[in-house]
């Protein structure tokens, strides 16, 4: 397993070694309420030819202009549920494509069923007396499906709903792109899938709210510990951190994730 903490030289050393590297960038690593500083969730893959955003929750725009990364460079947007730290930054994004992105050539965002409608009633509900329409035309939203897989370009995605809402679809995402495979769980509870969902795969992003309990709707480090041996990833770290771990970070015997963390699948 990785070092855990790795300083933006390293980094951007490791990043260097690569011809064509596929790198992902941790936007946001925080849950729902930020805790500890930390931004919302959000992920940046980037291979040669792609550049997709994993979850967009409402402090988006923040992380991508604090780590460089400008929006018009975003082809694929994948939304892994449709609770507002996951998904409510894409208003942002479409008000900065029509008011600060000069040269926007078009997205494609998908995710959940219902996700588009979700977005357009945010939209209006925010921003009621903006026409939304130059932007509109040039987004494709795409439901994703539960064990189905969908090709966007050169980037293949894969699903596995999880246990986290009910009525609504939450999904794990595997991302796989330039021969690297990255799983995120999205918010889930314990379920035995994730570990055959993220086997074999490059890099699990793995959620983790709770320090203690069993049960429920997001994972525990202590689920997640009892349980490590299991995975067969070849990199897990954790990250969606809640109030009640990271008080504990320096004890956790798995690698974190932090805002501003760039890292070389």
């Amino acid at each position: 397993m990785a070092p855990r903490g790795e300083s933006k030289l390293a980094q951007a050393t490791a990043v260097r070694k690569h011809a064509n590297p596929v790198t992902l960038t941790v936007l946001g690593s925080g849950d729902a309420f930020c805790s500890g500083g930390r931004l919302n969730a959000g992920y940046v893959i980037r291979a040669k030819d792609a550049v997709v955003l994993i979850d967009a929750g409402p402090t988006i725009l923040a992380g991508m202009k604090r780590c460089g990364i400008d929006p018009s460079e975003l082809r694929l947007v994948l939304i892994t549920h449709l609770h507002g730290d996951h998904f409510a930054g894409l208003p942002f994004l479409i008000l900065d494509y029509l008011y600060q992105t000069t040269h926007f050539k078009g997205l494609t965002i998908a995710g959940p069923r219902n996700l588009a409608s979700r977005v357009w009633r945010l939209f209006r509900a925010m921003y009621p007396r903006t026409n939304p329409q130059p932007v509109a035309r040039k987004l494709e939203f795409v439901v994703l499906r539960p064990d189905e897989r969908a090709r966007f370009g050169k980037v293949i995605v894969e699903s596995l709903r999880t246990p986290h809402t009910v009525g609504d679809v939450s999904l794990a995402l595997k991302v796989t792109v330039a021969g690297k495979s990255l799983v995120f769980s999205g918010d889930t509870g314990w379920t035995d899938e994730l570990l055959d969902f993220s086997a074999g795969s490059d890099l699990t992003l793995l959620e983790c709210t709770q320090y203690d309990g069993v049960g429920g709707t997001h994972l525990s480090y202590a689920q997640i510990i009892k349980n490590v041996n299991r995975f067969s990833t070849r990199r897990l770290i954790l990250t969606h951190l809640g109030q009640d771990v990271l008080p504990h970070s320096d004890e956790l015997a798995v690698e974190t994730a932090f805002d501003g963390m760039m890292l070389t699948v």
